[in-house]
């Protein structure tokens, strides 16, 4: 009796496919590299500054205001994703989170913390909600 050959072995085996083409790996790796994690320890620390009793210092407002844009994106992107939006409160706190986005900072300093308090409670709201319903672990 003789071994089948090398030949036998790899003739018969079904060409393999990739599941996506050269562009679509393209947009996979271009969405991972401008991909960053969710970190609710820095998501709260935001959550304070705006939140605390003394306002923050002007020279900070546009900074606290874009790191909850990122914050705000993340968690609607998580809420999507888990499909939470179908709740009610849920899908209410995504469409405020989706409005405050659309909404630039106020010039005055007064407004801007207003906006920024705004801001921090839709994050903390969006945030427990996600937890609640056990999309998202618990922060500290």
């Amino acid at each position: 009796m003789t071994a089948p050959s090398a030949e036998h072995f790899f003739c018969s085996a079904p060409q393999w496919t990739p599941p996506l083409s050269g562009g679509e790996l393209a947009t996979v790796l271009n969405r991972l590299r401008g991909w960053t994690a969710f970190d609710g320890d820095a998501l709260l620390d935001d959550v304070a500054l705006a939140l605390d009793d003394v306002a923050p210092a002007e020279e900070v407002t546009q900074e606290i205001a874009q790191r909850f844009l990122g914050h705000l994106m993340r968690l609607v992107n998580i809420a999507i994703a888990a499909e939470a939006g179908r709740d009610a409160d849920a899908a209410q706190l995504i469409e405020r989170a989706r409005t405050l986005r659309t909404q630039g900072v106020p010039g005055d300093h007064r407004r801007a913390v207003g906006h920024l308090r705004r801001r921090g409670w839709i994050v903390n709201e969006l945030l427990e909600q996600l937890v609640e319903a056990r999309c998202l672990e618990k922060v500290a």
